[in-house]
């Protein structure tokens, strides 16, 4: 059949395509930017006909219209395996539930053992002249979805960059039962993170360790952007890019002329991402630029795949840690925040990468309430999620200096990060270690 006449074939009305949807299903959702908009509203409008539909999703970055249609959450429950804000909002109500994963398992887990999505709706970039539609803004894993559903719905908005890629970052419109147009809402921005002066101290200590041809990772925050002006600003050149998320802060490493791509192992001269997520700048830039290349996280998290990249440095942002160096990235308390990610990933894959360094950042305190708290505890708060054991962590680095936590014995952590950790605290942290048993006499503090 004509491509063309077989996208007509299949065109249809929001209302029409969720039709197929029953009591009882599983929906999963597009990744991030990729999620439904037009058919979530549309849904949304069938809650009364409806019960225990469980929607899952990783990320969801649009209006959750068919969630807020039912406080009393039986019609739809919200599955998720990363919190958003909006997430966040819905789990403090009872309407969200996180599923605990390391990212680059979700592929795997989407195809081998959770209950099957019978319908996968998605947005996509509309469809070019050979019948693909782009995911490339949110190629994480929706192709295992796909394999599984009974129905596949896609929701064409005009606004999402095609973004080329490595594997799976698009689908064929004979893969497909219902084509959607919507009224192409303009995608999510994160206005620029104007980074702190103890973000740039953070940034400050980490610049000091890059040297040409490194390969970066970069979390989303202050720190990473800190970063990225320090990097534009340095005399580094031909340093990589493979990371799970693409960020603002690589556009202006581009432009300044760092990130060549020449020295990497694998994908040389491609920049390399799961999914995206910035300013409107950063979307114009990824559209089909033949320099960035979109994966499934399968690949691009897969801790083998990053230890095959020479000189791999990975910097993600926590919550806390404790004297041990356990580290917390998802929860205060039993208080759900984000989600596992792929810090464990990076943090495992860049430490067996051939001089490879992982970091991971937090500013020594935090304040609330008129009360500044240390992020360097002794334990853990009751009920804290550890993200990275204590066995797994490699670096951690505060406005105070990097504590390198790989081959130490417990009183030497101790001592380690009770050193970039702010001084107001420390005499109460070594009283605390003492007590643990994992202090010294000779322990030292600068």
């Amino acid at each position: 059949m004509h491509l063309k006449s077989e996208y007509q074939n299949k065109l249809v009305l929001a209302e029409e395509a969720v039709q197929v949807i029953e009591s009882g299903d599983w929906i999963d959702y597009g990744f991030g930017l990729t999620g439904p908009y037009e058919l979530d509203k549309a849904l949304a409008r069938r809650k009364d006909e409806l019960f225990n539909v469980n929607i899952r999703n990783t990320l969801g970055l649009w209006p959750h219209f068919s969630i807020d249609s039912d406080p009393t959450g039986e019609h739809f429950t919200l599955n998720t395996w990363h919190f958003s804000s909006a997430a966040r909002e819905f789990y403090s109500k009872g309407l969200a539930y996180y599923i605990p994963m390391k990212f680059n398992e979700l592929p795997m887990l989407t195809r081998n053992d959770c209950i099957p999505a019978r319908v996968f709706m998605a947005s996509v970039s509309p469809m070019d002249n050979h019948g693909f539609f782009s995911f490339g803004v949110g190629a994480a894993g929706n192709m295992a979805s796909i394999e599984n559903a009974e129905y596949v719905i896609l929701e064409v908005n005009e606004n999402i960059p095609r973004v080329l890629g490595g594997n799976q970052e698009n689908i064929h419109i004979s893969q497909v039962n219902f084509v959607v147009e919507g009224p192409n809402p303009e995608l999510l921005t994160l206005p620029a993170t104007e980074p702190s002066e103890t973000d740039k101290k953070i940034a400050q200590n980490i610049i000091h360790k890059l040297y040409d041809g490194c390969c970066i990772q970069l979390g989303i925050g202050g720190i990473p952007s800190a970063v990225g002006n320090l990097v534009a600003q340095s005399d580094l050149k031909d340093l990589g890019v493979h990371t799970e998320m693409y960020v603002d802060a690589y556009i202006k490493m581009t432009k300044a002329g760092k990130i060549t791509g020449l020295r990497k192992s694998i994908d040389k001269y491609k920049q390399v991402f799961s999914f995206a997520l910035g300013s409107q700048e950063l979307y114009e830039f990824i559209d089909d630029n033949p320099g960035v290349a979109a994966y499934s996280v399968d690949y691009t998290n897969n801790p083998y795949i990053i230890s095959q990249i020479d000189d791999f440095v990975s910097i993600n942002a926590c919550i806390e840690v404790d004297l041990f160096g356990q580290v917390s990235s998802e929860t205060v308390g039993t208080r759900h925040i984000s989600g596992t990610g792929g810090q464990v990933d990076f943090v495992e894959g860049a430490y067996r990468s051939k001089n490879g360094q992982s970091f991971i950042c937090m500013p020594s305190t935090y304040k609330t309430s008129n009360q500044v708290t240390s992020r360097i505890k002794p334990i853990l708060a009751h009920g804290t999620v550890v993200t990275g054991t204590r066995s797994a962590t490699h670096m951690i680095v505060t406005e105070y200096g990097i504590a390198n936590m790989k081959g130490k014995s417990t009183w030497e952590r101790a001592e380690a990060l009770i050193n970039i950790s702010h001084p107001s605290f420390r005499d109460e942290l070594i009283k605390e270690a003492s007590a643990m048993k994992i202090w010294r006499k000779s322990n030292k503090i600068k």
